[in-house]
């Protein structure tokens, strides 16, 4: 029997890791345009359910366990104004996420919520050090109803996300508290990631939600190239297919049960062209105002899925792609860290069990911070930062300004690839240079005290915000010829379309020319070390983190150094580098981001 979420009512919900059905529901929009007598039976008085019902769809994608208000610009959204300029919102905190969900759920008799992956790893020191209970904690009270999973649900490999969904204490640190971890209510869907020795999915590949008579499906997907962008230890064992043929796939399983109104939650994303949250990505006509592989896959996913709920690219979006039909479907992303929430209307035909497509709606809300905080969000809080204070609140160096982490080049990108510059010369004094990838950035710092640190004061919580990944800073050799095809492989091959730009530290420059494509977008004889040019046929020491080091994010150059030497982990090396180049007398300013010269 399918699962059934009951209104009014939360019951605990038990899921293993077995490829199996269960129940989830949407509707429409058409009700009020009926006649009044579709509502109500003739003479006899009694009530009957009108053909089409309302179902709302409340989402959001990549809420990297920011269970507090991100910090600086990853706690800020854009809202373009009706004058066209543009006006900036402090967002996010689950104790407002909460407020804003229940408040939107008010009268609604048929709502479902569900989340596009990434809704841990990559956390904050509240969540990351516990190995990220307290954000399923919070999305339990959130009543998530189901999400697919993300590439960072792997950071720690499938036994730990099967422990995050079945429960349990960690097998290494144990219990935090004198209470059990209970694991998800939720379920996290999978369908296209396969053990390799069963060929079956890890997840649950689907779910059904039920209410009276109105079902909806959802199928669940991350990323095919989850392998490139986590390391190889927390992938291992597993295969990662092809979301579009694994939607249609299950899409087809899901139609043989009888359920018509289906929901894809992928966690792949796309590029909207403008910033702005509340941007009219359809301004244009369907699907002209997004780019990006979700665009792609949207037009390939079969007409009987009706709506797509995405993320992985932190972006804000609610666009109409067309189908393989060449009809509009609705495709949203609500950013990331909890700053938004989408609320789409999707209609329910009893008469077919099919969503009316032409009557969806759907708009991104900001997660303000100025509405009441959700008193059991704040106990939760409290809770665990009471647990992590001792660790959290130490104090590792000091900033005399803030150290963003936006922009192609960014001052905390630059300060974390001097920080293992540094770390690395103490390791061999003969390390040259040293590389950052830019998603491993997470956070940047800021100057005004987040708690009683005092204004400037850097704890190690901000850190671990951060750089939460435990990477280890790696040495390898490298020739010259082999770094200028790492900074080409930046803007070529699997990053062609969406550049991932390696931050670089002090004394290596070069040129970045926007105007040409591919791997000419480096500027090759601009390459230089401390001002003198690359030499091709030369060997470099060069300092990576691990995940680099393995090849990841696309570069598989790095992947293949010599002479490797393993350090410690990243964020210590970050923390011996602020502890050893400032204090409250003499903060460190922010690097001035301005190593890589762009032509545009």
């Amino acid at each position: 029997m399918p699962a059934t979420s009951q209104p009014n009512q939360r019951r605990r919900r038990t899921y293993r890791l077995v490829a199996a059905a269960a129940g989830l529901a949407t509707a429409g929009a058409f009700a009020a345009a009926l006649p009044a007598d579709a509502h109500e039976s003739k003479g006899g008085g009694h009530h009957r359910p009108s053909r089409y019902q309302d179902v709302q769809l409340l989402s959001f994608n990549d809420l990297h366990g920011n269970l507090e208000p991100p910090s600086g610009s990853s706690g800020r959204v854009s809202e373009l104004q009706a004058d066209g300029t543009t006006k900036t919102i402090d967002a996010g905190g689950v104790e407002y996420l909460a407020t804003h969900l229940r408040e939107a759920r008010k009268g609604k008799a048929y709502s479902v919520t569900a989340a596009g992956g990434d809704m841990v790893g990559a956390s904050p020191l509240i969540s990351g050090l516990f190995h990220d209970e307290p954000t399923i904690e919070a999305l339990n009270k959130l009543d998530l109803d189901v999400t697919s999973v993300g590439n960072h649900e792997f950071d720690e490999g499938a036994k730990e996300l099967a422990r995050l969904q079945n429960g349990g204490c960690h097998p290494k640190d144990g219990c935090y508290t004198d209470k059990k971890f209970r694991g998800a209510d939720f379920p996290y869907l999978a369908a296209n990631v396969l053990d390799e020795k069963t060929n079956k999915p890890i997840l649950k590949p689907y779910w059904v939600w039920k209410k009276k008579d109105v079902k909806i499906g959802f199928i669940g997907v991350t990323l095919e190239d989850t392998p490139g962008v986590v390391s190889a230890e927390g992938v291992k064992g597993l295969k990662f297919k092809d979301e579009v043929e694994t939607i249609n796939k299950y899409a087809k399983v899901l139609q043989k049960q009888g359920v018509k109104s289906i929901v894809a939650l992928i966690h792949e994303g796309g590029f909207p062209a403008s910033g702005s949250y509340n941007y009219d990505c359809d301004s244009a006509g369907a699907g002209s105002g997004i780019s990006g592989p979700i665009v792609d896959i949207a037009k390939n996913i079969t007409p009987s899925v009706d709506a797509l709920v995405t993320g992985h690219t932190h972006n804000a979006y609610v666009c109409t792609i067309p189908d393989p039909a060449g009809k509009p479907r609705m495709v949203t992303s609500a950013a990331s860290f909890g700053r938004l929430y989408t609320d789409t209307t999707l209609t329910y035909d009893r008469l077919t069990g099919d969503i009316a497509r032409t009557s969806v709606k759907s708009a991104n809300h900001v997660v303000t911070r100025t509405v009441a905080k959700a008193p059991d969000m704040t106990r939760l809080i409290d809770k665990w930062n009471t647990l992590a204070a001792p660790i959290g609140n130490r104090a590792i160096g000091y900033i005399s300004d803030d150290v963003p982490n936006t922009g192609t080049e960014s001052p905390m990108g630059d300060l974390i690839a001097d920080a293992q510059l540094a770390y690395g010369k103490q390791l061999d004094p003969e390390t040259d240079l040293a590389l950052m990838n830019p998603g491993g950035v997470r956070a940047g710092l800021t100057y005004a005290a987040k708690g009683a640190e005092g204004d400037g004061v850097v704890t190690y919580a901000e850190g671990f915000t951060v750089q939460p990944f435990s990477n280890t800073v790696n040495l390898q050799n490298f020739t010259g010829a082999q770094i200028i095809q790492v900074l080409k492989e930046q803007v070529s091959g699997t990053n062609a379309a969406a550049p991932k730009i390696l931050q670089p530290s002090s004394g290596l420059t070069y040129t970045l020319d926007l105007t040409k494509t591919g791997g000419d977008r480096v500027v090759t004889d601009s390459v230089k070390l401390n001002g003198a040019a690359i030499d091709p046929a030369a060997t470099y020491r060069v300092a990576t983190n691990s995940f680099l080091a393995g090849g990841g994010d696309g570069f598989t150059t790095l992947g293949q150094g010599t002479n490797d030497l393993v350090g410690t982990d990243d964020l210590a090396a970050l923390q011996q580098y602020l502890t050893a180049n400032s204090s409250a007398t003499n903060p460190i300013a922010p690097p001035a981001a301005n190593r890589i010269t762009i032509v545009s």
